[in-house]
């Protein structure tokens, strides 16, 4: 029994599991991807929110959680928010704080669909498209469930990128940053 400890998920080099995991799920090449793809999620969501207010205005209505004065403030407000924090994230800048608000937001979205399935009000997202409309209450139903794990997914996105973010914090290496002349490289 004495010798588990040291058969216990060790490789040739004597790394364990657990350090490699760990390794990979903080490496700056994830983690460029990682927040590149959230944010280019971000921004394609923003946009037609952005273009169109007073449809995004009416799915914001339809979720009945914000006052009657507050819709059309959120509306305005909000998808500027997605694309700022997108952007950040694609551009690489404030990483960490853009990180935080899409978590945030992230937050706030799964609050309100998984409000609305309790409440057993079946409302169409509004995510990418706020034109987006003529289901069933049943795909509804189903759509917001399957929202829920979507932004779920990107919750963990998030927390990918705060923690190699933290993580290259505490060994203080430099920040990720992608030398244009090794683009090719890098790919």
């Amino acid at each position: 029994m004495a010798g588990l400890g040291e058969a216990r998920g060790k490789d040739r080099a004597g790394i364990d599991a657990v350090t490699r995991l760990a390794s990979f799920l903080t490496h700056p090449w994830l983690t460029v991807r990682v927040q590149i793809g959230l944010g280019l999620i971000f921004i394609i969501a923003a946009l037609p929110k952005i273009v169109d207010p007073p449809s995004f205005a009416h799915m914001v209505l339809n979720y009945r959680i914000l006052p009657g004065s507050l819709v059309n403030l959120s509306a305005l407000v909000l998808p500027w928010f997605e694309l700022l924090a997108g952007l950040a994230l694609v551009l690489g800048i404030f990483r960490r704080t853009a990180s935080v608000w899409i978590g945030v937001l992230l937050c706030v979205f799964m609050g309100a669909i998984a409000l609305n399935l309790f409440w057993d009000n079946p409302i169409e997202c509004g995510c990418f498209d706020p034109k987006d409309a003529g289901k069933s209450v049943e795909e509804r139903f189903f759509d917001m469930k399957a929202l829920l794990l979507r932004d779920a997914g990107m919750l963990l996105m998030v927390a990918q990128s705060l923690w190699a973010e933290r993580s290259r914090r505490v060994a203080g290496a430099p920040s990720p940053v992608v030398d244009p002349s090794k683009v090719g490289d890098l790919v």
